[in-house]
């Protein structure tokens, strides 16, 4: 079978490199599992963008039927990503702050950075500039479920909780403790 680019039903493009029987086992040579790796890491960042999915677990490499389930399985090679090769590569992802264990001391479950907390940081305050948010004290719920969808729909509160420091470090928000929970109010930056 010819390497070749693929179309999931989702609509992603497969680099032709999923086609490669070896692509989904881990190689024993260290050179060559980091290409590996760096392609797995490439291909799951840019695939969790397309579908939006901000989570991977080692169970995903395991379960039929899931979000990642078109990436972790090549049904046309007969072939699918081991949780002890996704676990390798989560590793990797994580040492080079592309992902993060969440929650913190495990690793069976990482947030992905395909935006990283400082590129979500400008996602969120642009948002809140544009939706006439500055000034204004918002729940943790309001960002995550607001009632018009945006790009931080569905955002983890631990990646959120990242963002919003970010943003308390240029004195862009602050962190308020509401009825509630918690809360943040964007701060409108002095010369604008």
């Amino acid at each position: 079978m010819a390497l070749s680019p693929q179309t999931t039903s989702s609509g992603f493009l497969l680099p032709s490199i999923h086609s490669a029987p070896p692509f989904f086992t881990q190689q024993p040579n260290q050179a060559t599992q980091a290409i590996v790796t760096d392609h797995w890491t490439r291909l799951i960042l840019s695939y969790a963008r397309h579908r939006r999915l901000f989570t991977v677990r080692l169970d995903d490499a395991q379960a039929s039927g899931n979000d990642w389930d078109e990436v972790f399985r090549n049904t046309r090679i007969n072939r699918r990503l081991l949780p002890s090769h996704l676990a390798y590569i989560l590793d990797d992802m994580v040492a080079t702050n592309k992902a993060v264990y969440d929650p913190p001391k495990q690793s069976n479950s990482a947030i992905l950075y395909w935006r990283t907390p400082d590129e979500w940081a400008e996602v969120l305050y642009d948002w809140a500039e544009t939706t006439g948010q500055l000034n204004t004290i918002l729940t943790f719920y309001d960002i995550i479920e607001p009632s018009v969808p945006s790009q931080l729909s569905g955002i983890p509160l631990a990646l959120l909780r990242k963002a919003i420091a970010t943003l308390g470090k240029s004195n862009r928000a602050q962190l308020i403790t509401i009825a509630d929970g918690e809360g943040v109010r964007f701060l409108a930056q002095s010369g604008k």
